[in-house]
């Protein structure tokens, strides 16, 4: 048995697939199958070009700008701290009635950015 499959992979047969002349009259899912990709064809290549010509572009605007104020952000900061600007505790700021189990802060505190 396995020398029959063994001859005819050999001879170059082909084991469940379909050859491409396939009448898809006497195949009507085939025939729908067929159909549905043809149809969608446009519309594929419909999003592929707004993938590629208004996503991406877009994602670098929003990348650039982000860097920017970011940037805009860190300048501020640090001319804050040339000056020799001291953040004020108000009392009505940080009120806690009870203390975090971690400590006096916040569990995200950053003593750079936050008072």
């Amino acid at each position: 048995m396995a020398s029959r499959f063994a001859s005819a992979a050999f001879k170059g047969a082909r084991f469940s697939s379909s050859s491409t002349a396939v009448n898809t009259a006497s195949n009507p899912w085939l025939a729908e199958r067929i159909a549905i990709k043809e149809h969608a064809g446009p519309a594929a290549e419909t999003w592929r070009k707004i993938s590629l010509y208004v996503c991406i572009p877009a994602l670098i605007a929003t990348t650039v700008n982000a860097y920017n104020l970011f940037a805009k952000h860190q300048a501020h900061i640090e001319h804050d701290k040339a000056e020799g600007h001291v953040p004020v505790k108000y009392p009505y700021m940080r009120w806690r009635v009870k203390e975090f189990p971690w400590g006096d802060e916040a569990l995200f505190y950053n003593p750079d950015i936050n008072f």
